[in-house]
């Protein structure tokens, strides 16, 4: 087991940056996920952990060794990829004990960690069968089971769910969470699954164009993101965002004023324009305001359409006559449109003329120039004056 510590780590292919300067700090035995779209540089950040990449520019260590320029061979760490490539001609035994035999390890030495590392993974009896006897499950046991017989300082896993259907996903990401609490190895995952991140790590590194946006754990990316793009990307369905003018005394959008000192947002004056972000299930019927300690004036909507979940529905509210007919336009960034997340139970149907408010203490601010956050919360900004923000309270 090992710390791993990137600074400052940059990789330019000719005119593309693919990672921009990006540090940070995984404690032993971290679980860390790298999370971000499609081209956002975290494959790229694991690969120069690997050794698989050189970095332009930064140093890579791994314990208190600088292993930048090291080979791969020789930094203990262990990878995962999405293309399992296990020996089709080779059974699950000799497939584990590849690497092992081709270090000349002996066969009492190969036999023992290949036993282990099957009782690990749970793929006792198994032993014997090929490839393609195993089930996709199966198969990426053995590929883990592999890295595990190394006893790397740092497992590197590579979107190694990407290619299981939706049901074996959910069982294998308890899987690794219950092989990560066995063997307490430095574990970094990459995936652009946010509920494989949300779920399974310590902290969350969210990547964006190259740059390491925020690295925190999960509920804290999720309920104090950094800034617009974090706000966004982490959540499903994604926060709702709609940009209003700071006033006195409030914030006035497009459709609906949500009142506040306007003197206790840090950062910002009268005048600027703020962007205000609220997830839809901190999106409230009226009537439900008596349970919440402290929400808006009641905002005029009309239902549109509503998408059953099971465990909730989605609803798409218009609040103006002008988005109806407009859906095509993404919801959390219309200004004339909210997504509500209700209970199944909750009477109502598309086409209803509603009035819905917002959980003050939800609601986020962020400074729509630079995308950054200013406040998470609201409530009672009118009664503490220009003291600290909720974030600024419990740090």
């Amino acid at each position: 087991m090992a710390r791993v510590r990137l600074e400052n780590i940059t990789k330019r292919y000719e005119d593309v940056t693919a990672v921009d300067d990006v540090s940070m700090e995984i404690e032993d035995g971290e679980f860390v996920t790298f999370v971000g779209p499609s081209g956002c540089g975290k494959s790229t950040t694991m690969e120069a952990v690997a050794g698989l990449t050189q970095p332009t520019e930064g140093r890579v260590y791994i314990g208190e060794d600088d292993v930048t320029n090291l080979a791969p061979k020789d930094r203990g760490v262990a990878m995962v990829f999405q293309n399992i490539a296990l020996f089709p001609h080779m059974n699950v035994y000799d497939n584990i004990s590849f690497g092992l035999r081709l270090r000349k390890y002996d066969d009492e030495e190969v036999r023992r960690r290949v036993e282990q590392a099957a009782d690990v993974v749970q793929l006792e009896g198994m032993l014997e069968r090929m490839p393609d006897e195993l089930s996709g499950g199966q198969r990426q046991r053995v590929a883990i089971a592999r890295s595990i017989v190394r006893n790397p300082d740092v497992f590197l896993m590579d979107e190694p769910l990407a290619n299981l259907d939706a049901k074996l996903r959910v069982h294998m990401r308890t899987e690794l969470q219950r092989l990560h609490r066995e063997l307490g190895t430095t574990v970094i995952y990459v995936t652009h699954d946010q509920a494989e991140a949300m779920t399974m790590s310590n902290r969350i590194a969210v990547l964006n164009e190259g740059r390491l946006q925020q690295i925190d754990p999960p509920l804290t990316c999720y309920n104090e993101p950094a800034n617009l793009f974090v706000a966004g990307f982490i959540g499903s369905p994604s926060m709702n965002f709609v940009e209003g003018e700071l006033v006195e005394g409030g914030l006035e959008t497009t459709n609906f004023t949500v009142d506040l000192d306007s003197t206790s947002v840090p950062g910002v004056t009268v005048g600027d324009t703020v962007t205000l972000g609220i997830r839809p299930e901190d999106v409230h019927l009226s009537q439900e305001a008596d349970s919440l300690a402290s929400v808006t004036a009641p905002i005029d909507a009309r239902t549109d359409v509503l998408e059953p979940m099971g465990d909730e529905i989605f609803v798409y509210l218009l609040l103006s006559e002008a988005a109806a007919g407009s859906m095509e336009e993404d919801p959390s960034t219309s200004p004339d449109q909210l997504l509500m997340s209700v209970t199944p139970d909750t009477d109502i149907e598309a086409e209803q003329d509603v009035e819905v408010v917002l959980d003050r203490s939800k609601i986020h601010l962020f400074e729509t120039a630079t995308g950054d956050a200013l406040v998470h919360g609201v409530t009672d900004l009118s009664e503490r004056g220009s003291g600290p923000t909720p974030t600024e309270a419990d740090s």
